[in-house]
């Protein structure tokens, strides 16, 4: 059986009682909304790398306050991962932000993680196993309802940075609210932790961020849309379609997709990454529109407002990428790691010289995982712009 605990309990009965007026300020509103960051309910939950495989930790399943990319207020779901070591002093925080796992609910980690399904649980358990507490989102739409904002730089940023406030929220975790925190991810969740990184400065000032590693980042979503028309990613220029109409519905994805476009968005709309990028690859946007939406300039103002590089992150970034990377350019990564460097943010840069995308985060995941543990020990960084 599963409880859900109120968290706010107390408040909403005061709110009841004194409710609102009229002359109320817009202060007195958003206190009795809640801040991003506050967790709105929370239920035990359980992680597992593999099925049945123990972990030696505890985990909560959240729903947690979070911003859209247009500014307004929404909740985000996600899980609370704290290691059960024996440590009873603090210890760091990774947000992590997870890779493509699709559209449906059905595909959120916190639906996966305790039933040793999700697919990067491997990659989190090596975090665990350090001894660090890890909150890993769900995004904005996935796992709460409406469609997932897939590739909506913006909102996936905020709910990172909002996720690691709710971790340090959460009485259960024992974080407290200085806690180190790391921000981690890669392809989606790179894109993800790279805007997390570039907002925390000023969406999330009080977060005590050491620093953050990102890799495969399609940190400019017009040239990744350019580069997979028509090959083995097609089908994640669809999703990032999709997902962008999902926070902005005046952009009328629909409306340009003849038959065959709207059954195949549609299909993603619902399912997991696996049958999505299968059903879409190989697939050229003119094979599935009337016309093309990446030409209209309302498409390319939304697309331009996911695009990184403009602000350069408060705390220091490693940043990596494939040389062979087939779905998100090389090129791509590199022009991230200029523009950062341009404004003065401390970038440790690394290649992967052998491999391609999926293998990537794989191969450089204990790297990471080393640049973090220096920066929560407080070693000097490496900066090499």
């Amino acid at each position: 059986m599963r409880f859900r605990i109120p968290v706010a309990v107390a408040a909403l009965a005061l709110s009841l009682l004194t409710p609102l007026t009229a002359s109320a300020t817009d202060a007195e509103a958003e206190a009795a909304a809640g801040r991003a960051g506050d967790v709105v309910d929370v239920a035990p939950s359980a992680f597992h790398p593999l099925p049945g495989q123990p972990t030696g930790t505890r985990a909560w399943r959240i729903h947690y306050r979070s911003t859209t990319a247009d500014g307004a207020p929404n909740t985000v779901s996600g899980t609370v991962i704290v290691p059960q070591d024996g440590r009873t002093g603090p210890r760091p925080l990774v947000t992590y932000a997870v890779g493509t796992v699709g559209m449906g609910d059905s595909c959120a980690p916190s639906n996966n993680l305790p039933y040793g399904t999700a697919m990067e649980a491997n990659l989190i358990q090596q975090l665990t196993l350090r001894g660090w507490a890890v909150v890993v989102t769900d995004y904005e739409g996935l796992g709460t309802p409406g469609v997932h904002t897939y590739t909506v730089g913006p909102s996936a940023g905020r709910a990172v940075l909002d996720a690691a406030r709710a971790a340090t929220r959460l009485p259960e975790a024992g974080l407290p609210a200085d806690t180190p925190v790391g921000i981690m991810g890669y392809s989606q969740g790179g894109q993800a932790g790279s805007w997390a990184a570039e907002l925390q400065g000023s969406y999330a000032p009080e977060l005590n961020v050491k620093g953050t590693a990102t890799g495969g980042v399609p940190a400019d979503l017009m040239k990744v849309a350019e580069f997979n028309n028509g090959s083995y990613g097609s089908g994640l220029v669809f999703m990032a379609a999709a997902g962008q109409d999902a926070a902005f519905p005046e952009l009328r994805l629909d409306s340009y997709l003849n038959p065959a476009g709207k059954a195949l968005v549609a299909g993603m709309r619902e399912n997991c990454v696996a049958i999505d990028a299968i059903a879409g690859s190989f697939k050229r946007i003119s094979d599935l529109t009337t016309r093309n939406p990446l030409e209209q300039p309302d498409w390319q103002a939304r697309l331009d407002q996911s695009r990184l590089g403009r602000t350069a992150p408060a705390a220091p970034v490693h940043l990596y990428h494939a040389l062979g990377d087939e779905l998100i350019p090389y090129a791509v990564g590199r022009q991230l790691r200029a523009e950062w460097c341009a404004r003065g943010a401390n970038v440790e840069w690394r290649t992967i010289w052998v491999g391609e995308h999926v293998s990537g985060v794989i191969t450089h995941s204990l790297a990471a995982g080393d640049w973090l543990a220096d920066r929560f020990a407080g070693r000097p960084t490496h900066a090499d712009c």
